[in-house]
């Protein structure tokens, strides 16, 4: 369906929430199907989960026989797979309930409206996927790496010390690091949306660009987990979209700059037309 096919007819309130209800169905439908579809492959999502641990073991110089994982309660790992299904439905369902969102906003726009709406939900997912990439080919590997080098080989002078990772502790932890990432890699989109909107400038965000800096190590404290690695992680990808940011600001600006000049020129160009056609008919 297109945005023109959109009926945009004013509709009472009761149509309204009988609407909201039938999205919000649909919306359910589609998690709860593509749940039972991951919980069907919970194991092998969790094993999927688990390869960067294993790069990590790789890097760290140590047999692959210690990318082992336990768990100490008997439905512990049970609680986990239920929670990789719910993982995995998110990601699959997300396509279907942002359509359905988009939908029931839709009536309420005008077609350029809609037109500027619908890049920025193309946007979104894709930007998440991107930070939920680099989690997982790049900052997990690397944080586990920081992790598996504390561990301490035993001797007569001092303990053995070993990393022996629960899974709903390693699987809390790579989920608390992509939705970190994805919703940070996000702020491209929700700054280029204020400003089209013309709540934001760009000049505000290039003059509140040290608090920024401080903010996102402060919310990089917040989301990640408490080690430095994660923390600096995070907060350098912040400071880059930031800038980013800024730069798509400018191009919204520069282009809104140029359709108002286009505007004010055609305007120009009729009123010099119609007085020159009472001027003709003076005449």
């Amino acid at each position: 369906m297109t945005a023109e096919d959109i009926d945009d007819k004013p509709q009472p309130l009761i149509e309204h929430l009988v609407e909201l209800r039938a999205r919000l169905i649909k919306s359910l439908a589609a998690f709860f199907v593509a749940f039972l579809v991951c919980f069907f492959f919970a194991r092998d999502l969790f094993n999927l989960l688990v390869i960067p641990y294993k790069w990590a073991v790789l890097w760290a110089h140590m047999d692959v026989k210690k990318a082992e994982f336990i768990y100490t309660a008997p439905q512990e790992f049970f609680f986990t797979q239920l929670k990789v299904a719910m993982f995995g439905a998110m990601v699959l369902a997300f396509p279907i309930i942002a359509s359905q969102l988009y939908r029931f906003v839709a009536p309420g726009l005008y077609k350029n409206e809609r037109a500027a709406f619908l890049p920025f939900l193309i946007a979104s997912p894709v930007l998440f996927l991107l930070g939920a990439a680099l989690v997982y080919f790049f900052f997990t590997p690397m944080v586990m790496w920081f992790f598996l080098r504390m561990e301490v080989s035993g001797s007569e002078s001092q303990v053995a010390v070993q990393l022996m990772p629960k899974v709903s502790e390693y699987l809390s932890l790579i989920m608390t690091l992509v939705f970190s990432f994805g919703l940070v890699f996000q702020l491209p989109v929700v700054t280029s949306l204020l400003i089209r909107a013309d709540i934001l400038r760009t000049q505000t965000l290039v003059e509140k660009r040290k608090y920024a800096i401080v903010l996102a190590f402060v919310v990089a404290a917040v989301l990640t987990p408490p080690d430095p690695m994660s923390q600096i992680g995070l907060a350098l990808p912040t400071i880059l979209l930031y800038e980013i940011a800024i730069y798509a600001g400018r191009l919204i600006e520069k282009g809104r700059g140029k359709e108002k000049a286009a505007e004010e020129e055609q305007a120009t160009g009729q009123e010099v037309a119609s007085s020159s056609e009472s001027e003709n008919g003076g005449a």
